[in-house]
């Protein structure tokens, strides 16, 4: 399969790496074990100089759990400026361990604390679950930093694959609510349509790592009642005002179906006058950014997230 989309030696070792973590047997738990297995072997070492501290959010008699990953130095005047990281794997998968390589060295690369949310998961706990989570993090977040000395004016919300779908929905939700705004929003190979946009849809429904079947599968888990995939907080796409959302930085992989989800999103949001980057992974697949310590295309593609991160960070409100 992967030989049709005459894929980069570094691709396709990307893929070679991913194909040694297969689940012993279609159950959840064994999808689970294999998923927790591919993450730790793509997960180098924390870099040095990184203070990582485990958290808890109180909400509604349980706690969700949170990790803060800062620069092990002196706090800025006004406070760290924040990444809220919101982690992928279909909405079913992943958890704080799951997407280190990407969420702890923006800490140190845009001298920021980043913090990620371990949202509950599907199919134990269905749509909204996931996203109700994540916004209960953002409101205790913007009250008042939640006691971490977070600048909660200068806060960037980020998010991979289920979790770019869960970041595009946040800000949706937190348009007009008390308190700082946003101050940007980075999507990587984002999920924000509950039918996957075309041409990519087709064109890559069968593309290794990711298929349109697997996007079938993952949001039947998450949301299978087809009367909710047109709440925008499920599918920001579906949204029919995308006006006063924060800047954006959308990364999409070509092989990708999700690709033309991206793009459309970012056409949208720059025909409603807001400022949209887009970087194309070209000969990319999607959930490449896993690879980008060991890549050249996908070095270049978390170099230009950093990059969008750091600009957002340090725009003035």
């Amino acid at each position: 399969m992967a030989s049709r989309y005459q894929l980069s030696a570094e691709m396709q070792s990307f893929v070679k790496q991913c194909a040694l973590f297969q689940p012993a047997d279609d159950s959840l738990s064994e999808m689970r074990v294999a998923y927790d297995a591919l993450c730790r072997y793509f997960t180098p070492p924390l870099p040095a100089g990184l203070q990582v501290t485990e958290l808890a959010l109180p909400v509604a008699g349980r706690a969700i759990p949170l990790r803060l990953y800062r620069p092990a130095a002196d706090r800025p005047p006004a406070g760290w400026p924040c990444v809220l990281y919101l982690h992928g794997g279909g909405w079913m998968l992943g958890g704080l361990d799951s997407h280190v390589v990407i969420a702890a060295p923006l800490a140190l690369q845009c001298a920021a604390a980043v913090l990620v949310v371990d949202y509950r998961l599907a199919p134990e706990h269905v749509f909204p679950a996931a996203f109700e989570d994540c916004l209960a993090v953002w409101d205790a977040l913007r009250l008042d930093g939640l006691g971490l000395g977070i600048d909660t004016a200068r806060v960037v919300v980020a998010g991979d694959s289920a979790g770019g779908n869960l970041a595009a929905a946040l800000c949706l939700a937190a348009r007009g609510r008390p308190g700082p705004p946003l101050c940007g929003q980075a999507l990587l190979y984002p999920a924000l349509a509950a039918v996957p946009t075309e041409p990519a849809a087709s064109e890559h429904a069968d593309a290794p790592l990711l298929s349109r079947a697997d996007m079938r599968y993952y949001l039947a888990q998450y949301a299978a009642d087809p009367a909710l995939h047109a709440d925008p907080r499920l599918a920001p796409l579906a949204a029919g005002d995308l006006s006063a959302l924060p800047p954006a930085f959308v990364a999409v992989a070509e092989y990708d179906p999700l690709r033309d989800d991206g793009l459309l999103y970012v056409q949208r949001l720059r025909a409603q006058g807001i400022a949209a980057e887009c970087h194309v992974g070209h000969g990319l697949l999607h959930g490449c950014l896993r690879f980008w310590p060991q890549g050249r295309e996908t070095a270049r593609m978390y170099q230009a997230l950093r990059d969008a991160i750091r600009r957002m960070l340090a725009a003035q409100p």
